[in-house]
């Protein structure tokens, strides 16, 4: 090849680059989806701080019942329960009532008819065994309000 022939750097000029991409998108559609995703996440966070405030009754009581003893704990959960249900509903409750509305009300929990009966007669009992205690936090994680 003759070197005479091909062109010199200095007669090459740059490469002519495209223009950069734009950040916003072309049309309004994009926008709009933009708008319609922020507010899904707007609301799906909303409807996520009701949630952790409205159970804030439980973290407290799954915190209270890490130290507590048999007649603590019983006390305990009758507060969570006036906690989430109307006080004329809860607080006459005693004996083989409380029991069944223990079961009833969290049937998630999966309490049986044996340990409600010990939980409801925890406040008379001089010790409470691990598996009592495990069943109270069952029932405070899992009771259903609407029940």
């Amino acid at each position: 090849m003759n070197p005479d022939a091909m062109p010199s750097r200095a007669a090459m000029h740059g490469l002519i680059e495209p223009p950069p991409v734009a950040f916003w998108p072309a049309t309004p559609a994009w926008l709009v989806l933009l708008l319609l995703v922020l507010a899904l996440l707007g609301w799906l966070a909303l409807r996520a701080w009701r949630a952790w405030r409205r159970d804030a009754y439980r973290r407290d009581a799954l915190r209270a019942l890490a130290g507590a003893g048999p007649a603590e704990i019983a006390a305990l959960l009758k507060r969570t329960a006036l906690a989430a249900w109307p006080r004329e509903r809860v607080a006459a409750l005693s004996g083989a009532d409380w029991a069944a509305f223990l079961r009833r009300s969290a049937p998630r929990a999966a309490l049986g008819a044996a340990m409600a009966e010990r939980l409801a007669g925890l406040a008379y009992a001089p010790a409470a065994p691990p598996e009592v205690r495990a069943a109270a936090a069952q029932w405070i994680r899992r009771h259903d309000p609407r029940a």
